[in-house]
């Protein structure tokens, strides 16, 4: 980061913008010595202060809130699947060597279509997350198959890898480490469905949102501001 007088101007080059996300080839280690970059499509809005590092597949309109962590630098690749959003302080991490097989090829983390991970949770690869699950607040999900329309309250445990099947309701504060305890979950509560819909519903109009919000380019003083404009005014 470049700190002069310029640096203070509203009107800077991307480059210059210390407000700007972490997004970054994973290190080369002994264990991972090839650097992918993250492949992000252009609808999809990742915050300032967020990390995305390495082999990260970030779909159709994801929205990655402030202070999210998606670090693909042990286990590799990463998968986030259209309309899936991040909140606020998750983090997403895998382990080496340990992966979920998705049509054939293996993934450290596969998150499907339209899931939301609420604030503060961890997943922690290997972990494949089905279509529409919700992933409550301060949960940890590590080393699970967790299938469709799965909703995990607040400050649950889902680990040692179990399978839970589609449409269960993980409760609030469960500690899920056995096959026989995610077999017993009961289904998703009508008002628990609701919820989830809503916080898609919700989280779905994000992306293109902020990106008017904050237009094409930012300033290292975080002000927002759209270069072609600022060209035209210049000129």
């Amino acid at each position: 980061m470049k700190h002069s007088e310029e640096s203070s101007s509203c009107h800077q080059k991307d480059t210059d913008c210390c407000f700007k996300p972490f997004i970054s080839p994973n290190p080369k280690t002994p264990f991972n010595p090839i650097q992918i970059s993250p492949k992000i499509d252009k609808s999809a809005y990742i915050s300032p202060f967020t990390s995305v590092i390495g082999d990260v597949a970030i779909r159709r309109n994801v929205y990655v809130a402030p202070l999210v962590s998606i670090r693909a630098d042990e286990g590799t690749p990463f998968h986030i699947g259209s309309n899936t959003n991040l909140q606020d302080g998750v983090i997403l991490h895998g382990l080496l060597n340990r992966s979920v097989k998705v049509d054939g090829k293996e993934y450290s983390i596969f998150i499907d279509k339209k899931v939301s991970v609420a604030h503060g949770a961890l997943i922690h690869g290997p972990c494949f997350i089905g279509k529409n699950v919700f992933v409550g607040f301060k949960t940890i999900v590590y080393d699970v198959t967790v299938e469709d329309g799965v909703f995990i309250a607040y400050n649950a445990v889902v680990t040692n890898g179990v399978h839970v099947r589609r449409n269960r309701f993980v409760p609030p504060g469960a500690y899920i480490d056995t096959q026989k305890k995610a077999d017993a979950l009961s289904r998703v509560p009508t008002d628990a469905r609701e919820f989830a819909r809503e916080v898609q519903r919700v989280n779905q109009e994000f992306p293109p949102a902020y990106h008017l919000l904050f237009g094409d380019s930012r300033c290292s003083c975080g002000m927002a501001y759209n270069k072609q404009s600022s060209e035209k005014e210049e000129s």
